[in-house]
């Protein structure tokens, strides 16, 4: 699992892209113990019904490879076995985890898609992350995915020059942190419930066995 943020600043995003160049503030470190997580916040993305019997949130990173396997692998069959047959209402909350820059770009990237595209690029985002780490052209990556959502370059670079998108996302990260205890990437809250550390990454069958028991007999 991928460990969260550090107590540093974050490198600017020109060391990244060569673009703009804003500072992002460092989420705190997580509290040692968690609150119970709200079902939905105003500054969340979300898919399904938000009247289905179970709520799953994801917390992920756009830096997490973990996350990236989950998104490529796993959720395709999440989404068609929960979301699209109104059992989950998913939740997905931003976190920063290491590289923070390239995270952050992705997240604010998708923000400034809007919410229609916003699932579509993060996606995209996932899909480039290992070829991405692999050549080094995180620039190539966050071009190519902005103009696949109608951004323009310099749209790009405006998006990723918004400091007050970057203090908004630091501060869903921190409050994440500090209080809800969310210290690792991908975390997984099911009607308000944390799944248990995994000595593996999670698969379709370990959301089977936590939602299943939630939803009415007739829906299972």
């Amino acid at each position: 699992m991928t460990q969260g943020p550090h107590r540093r600043s974050v490198l600017a995003l020109a060391a990244v892209m060569a673009l703009a160049a804003p500072a992002f503030a460092a989420a705190a470190s997580a509290a040692s113990s968690p609150a119970a997580s709200q079902p939905s916040l105003p500054d969340d993305m979300t898919m399904g019904n938000p009247k289905a019997p179970v709520t799953v949130i994801e917390y992920a990173s756009a830096s997490c490879p973990h996350c990236a396997r989950f998104n490529n692998d796993v959720f395709p069959d999440f989404k068609k076995k929960y979301i699209d047959t109104g059992k989950v209402h998913y939740v997905f909350r931003e976190y920063l985890t290491e590289p923070v820059e390239v995270a952050a770009a992705g997240f604010l990237l998708a923000r400034c898609a809007g919410k229609a595209k916003y699932f579509q690029v993060v996606d995209e985002f996932f899909h480039g992350q290992a070829q991405a780490y692999q050549t080094g052209d995180i620039k190539s990556l966050i071009l190519t995915t902005g103009a696949h959502a109608g951004l323009t370059e310099p749209q790009i670079e405006a998006c990723l020059s918004d400091r007050a998108a970057a203090e908004a996302l630091n501060a869903r990260v921190e409050h994440y942190a500090k209080d809800e205890g969310i210290d690792s990437t991908p975390t997984f809250v099911i009607n308000g419930k944390k799944l248990p550390p995994l000595d593996h990454e999670t698969t379709l069958q370990d959301l089977d066995d936590a939602i299943q028991p939630l939803l009415p007999a007739k829906k299972r």
